[in-house]
Parts: structure tokens; C-alpha cells; sequence
């Protein structure tokens, strides 16, 4: 027998005794009562069938009831057990989970950290590249310019020497022509014939 089957049995046995107990000064007033011709419950064969009755029926309703009772008690117990086994894996794996999507957020956090970085050093390196190449390019443009500039002063320079050359030649003409007579005329083309001839 198991452990709850004998404290039932002891509690059953327990409870008869109570009773006989609490009814055993009854018994005796009854009897007194009647001149021992029996009263409510007579001490006689009776009661020992009536108690060998109860013990028989107690017997039955342990077997009938009791321990299906106890089964289903106990089929009940495991079943909430693995219920309760079941949910603590649960929990278990719903941490673990949690903890696997934080370490996979925390890589995403450092990857798209590392890319912004990798993006923020990469403007950086086009924006000094481009920076170069323009100063580049307006250095380029300057001394074009200057060689432009350069150039166009010397032809302008040439352009008013020679304007101011014809402007001399052109009021040195005039000059010499009021100057010159005819006879200092004739005299220098001779020698200006003269010197081509030779």
C-alpha cells in the first residue's frame, strides 16, 4: 500500500472511533432509559454487523473511488507538472531568443555604425579630392589666365608700339616736311639710293 492509501485507512479508523466515542454515553442513557431492552442503538450483534458493513463499504469506496480518485489526482499533478516543465523551457527559450535577437541588434548597431563611418570617411576623402582637383583646376585657370593676360598685354604693346611708331613716323613726316626744303629732300634720297646701291 502507498503512503496516502494508509492515512486514509488511519483517518477512516480514526473517525469510527470518534463516533463509537460520541455515541457510547448515548448508548448507555438509552439503555438505562429502556431497562436494558435496547434503545436507539443496541449493543448486539447489530452494531458489530452494522460496523463490519461500514468497514465493507469503506473498503469498496477506497477501491471504486479512492484510488481512481488518487489516480486521476496524480495524472492531474503530472500533468500540470509538465505543463509548468514545458513552460519553464519555454521561458528558457524565449530568453535565450531575447538574448540572441539583442546580440544580433547589437552587431546590427555596430555594422551600421561602422558603415556611417565608413561613409562619413569617404565624403571626407571625395570632398578633399574634389577640394584638390578644384584648386587644381582654378590654379590651372589663374595662370592660363596670367599666360592670357600675358599675352595680350605684349600684343597690345606691340600694337601700340607700332601705332606709336606710325604716330612718330607720321608727325616726324609732318615735322620734316615743314622743315625740310626741297634741296634736303633730294639730298637724302640720293643718299638713301646710295647706301641700297651698295
Amino acid at each position: 500500500m502507498c503512503l496516502r492509501d494508509r492515512d486514509w485507512i488511519a483517518t477512516v479508523a480514526r473517525l469510527v472511533i470518534i463516533i463509537l466515542v460520541l455515541l457510547a454515553p448515548g448508548l448507555t442513557w438509552a439503555a438505562s432509559e429502556a431497562g436494558h431492552e435496547g434503545g436507539l442503538i443496541s449493543l448486539d450483534k447489530s452494531l458489530i454487523v452494522q460496523g463490519i458493513n461500514f468497514l465493507i463499504l469503506l473498503f469498496i469506496l477506497q477501491r471504486l473511488l479512492y484510488r481512481p480518485f488518487l489516480a486521476k489526482m496524480e495524472e492531474r499533478t503530472q500533468a500540470i507538472q509538465k505543463s509548468l516543465d514545458e513552460a519553464q523551457a519555454a521561458r528558457t527559450e524565449a530568453a535565450r531568443q531575447q538574448e540572441e535577437n539583442e546580440a544580433r541588434l547589437r552587431a546590427a548597431y555596430a555594422e551600421a555604425a561602422a558603415i556611417r563611418a565608413q561613409a562619413l570617411k569617404d565624403a571626407a576623402d571625395e570632398q578633399k579630392r574634389l577640394l584638390d582637383a578644384a584648386r587644381a583646376e582654378s590654379q590651372r585657370l589663374v595662370e592660363t589666365t596670367r599666360a592670357q593676360v600675358d599675352a595680350d598685354v605684349r600684343r597690345a604693346r606691340e600694337e601700340l608700339r607700332r601705332e606709336v611708331a606710325d604716330l612718330a613716323t607720321a608727325v616726324a613726316e609732318k615735322l620734316i616736311r615743314r622743315s625740310l626744303r626741297d634741296e634736303d629732300h633730294r639730298r637724302i634720297v640720293a643718299d638713301a639710293i646710295a647706301k641700297v646701291g651698295n
